[in-house]
């Protein structure tokens, strides 16, 4: 191990020239204009791919955007590590509130990051954290000290709701035959106290319609006596969450899971610091479901979000009209056990009986996704545990993300292994918003705790 840490301290500048490469490529899969971008972002992580030591490289074709597969076989008898991430990124909007351009990866020091850190759009989500995996894998290859077998798979669709990697995944089961998966597309809860998140929160994704008079109407002809879908729709959120922080729907609460009273100590073991944490928002307070802390809130417990609102006239100046229609799209954080279509289900009912006569409503679903938990008793947690505690020097708690990938829940069913979330951002990185930055220091330390994860889990299992 001490050969591949050496190799990896000796290339540190070359692997940040090479992260840059790939993020200057804009690979937005949400825009069909990008459509070149992606493809060259594709065949660029392939060629590090097979630079790094990696046989059988391929850009396979799906329907939409294709996945880079590639993989080294040192043993039948061996455990075999599937590596995933995602190469697509998110659009840069707004581009008014980037310091630099989105494309122009640039380094610079931050209070939270003092090495410096990685600004650039997907330098946190997930360029920089699956490039961590293929420079780690070649520290291995070049040391001769790669411990079991290892695959990889990279998408291009992650941001647009993976639309192509199920059907991908079941028609090649036999290729990605593996033992566990390792995903580094998480965070960690801090630099002094890294973590290990052992579950993420699944998604149900709606958008919502209200339609009132068959036209825009005039408000000095027609206000005051028809119904405003505006206002109609902004009550119907309203009664959505109760003053407890409840969520209202009907049902809603009957099959999430009762964490025990041990588990939720450990967890606010954290060190949660509420003075620290509003301000970094620049919130005064914070609210939530009554009787859970903020980890809680974030981690272990349902949510339900309004995402955007829109209708009637919003251009500039002023133009008196009452809207035909008013819109909203409405996401909602599930956990152990609901399921979006239950949910989503549920949702559905509950905003269609809500909904005043003199309006029609739609209820559109959107992607939605399971929970996922990896138990903490369990030799991937225990390999990943070990080996960034070798990494950091400091011990590492268990952590519950907020987030979701709804691939995790998917592999474990297809494939029959459990998923590993060892990600290395912080929650500051302003993923998905301008100004997207992922710190040297945790680039670093996600390539010197990979190859320990390998070790301890090729130890486990013999």
């Amino acid at each position: 191990m001490q050969d591949t840490l050496q190799y990896i301290s000796e290339n540190k500048q070359r692997f940040v020239d090479e992260l840059f490469e790939l993020l200057k490529i804009a690979s937005i899969s949400a825009d069909p204009a990008y459509k070149n971008e992606v493809l060259t972002c594709a065949d660029k992580v392939a060629d590090f791919l097979q630079k790094a030591g990696a046989d059988q490289v391929e850009v396979c074709q799906t329907k939409g955007y294709p996945i880079v597969y590639g993989e080294k076989i040192i043993g039948k008898d061996l455990p075999t590590v599937l590596v995933y991430g995602h190469y697509d990124v998110q659009p840069p909007d707004p581009l008014e509130l980037w310091k630099k351009p989105p494309f122009e990866p640039y380094i610079e020091k931050t209070e939270i990051h003092p090495e410096g850190a990685i600004f650039a759009r997907g330098s946190a989500d997930d360029k920089g954290q699956f490039f961590m995996q293929i420079k780690a894998f070649e520290a291995m290859m070049q040391t001769n000290s790669l411990p079991c077998n290892i695959k990889f798979i990279f998408e291009g669709e992650e941001e647009v709701g993976s639309v192509s990697l199920g059907d991908w995944v079941k028609e090649n089961t036999e290729k990605l035959k593996c033992d566990c998966i390792l995903i580094s597309d998480t965070h960690i809860y801090s630099n002094e106290q890294p973590t290990v998140t052992t579950g993420l929160r699944g998604l149900s994704y709606v958008e919502v319609e209200v339609e009132g008079p068959n036209r825009d109407l005039h408000s000095g002809l027609y206000g005051g006596a028809v119904p405003n879908p505006i206002h109609v729709l902004s009550r119907m959120i309203a009664k959505l969450i109760d003053d407890d922080g409840r969520i209202t729907i009907d049902g809603f609460y009957d099959n999430v899971e009762a964490v025990s009273t041990e588990e939720r100590a450990e967890m606010n073991k954290l060190k949660d610091n509420p003075e620290e944490f509003k301000k970094s928002i620049g919130l005064n307070d914070v609210e939530g479901e009554k009787g859970f802390t903020t980890l809680e809130r974030t981690s272990i417990r349902p949510t339900l979000d309004c995402n955007g609102i829109w209708g009637g006239y919003t251009g500039e100046g002023a133009k008196t009209v009452i809207p035909s229609k008013a819109f909203a799209k409405i996401s909602m954080r599930l956990v152990p056990y609901q399921t979006p279509e239950q949910i989503t289900e549920k949702f559905t009912t509950y905003f269609e009986k809500i909904a005043p006569d003199n309006v029609k409503v739609k209820i559109t679903p959107h992607h939605g996704g399971m929970p996922y938990v990896l138990p903490t008793d369990t030799k991937e947690f225990s390999a990943a545990k070990n080996a960034m505690e070798s990494a950091f020097g400091k011990e590492v708690l268990p952590y519950r993300g907020g987030g979701s990938i709804p691939i995790t829940a998917m592999f474990e069913q297809v494939l029959g292994a459990k998923s590993v979330l060892m990600g290395f951002g912080l929650d500051s990185d302003a993923i998905h918003s301008p100004n997207e930055h992922y710190g040297l220091f945790n680039f670093y330390k996600g390539i010197e705790s990979i190859p320990q994860f390998f070790e301890n889990y090729a130890r486990n299992n013999h």
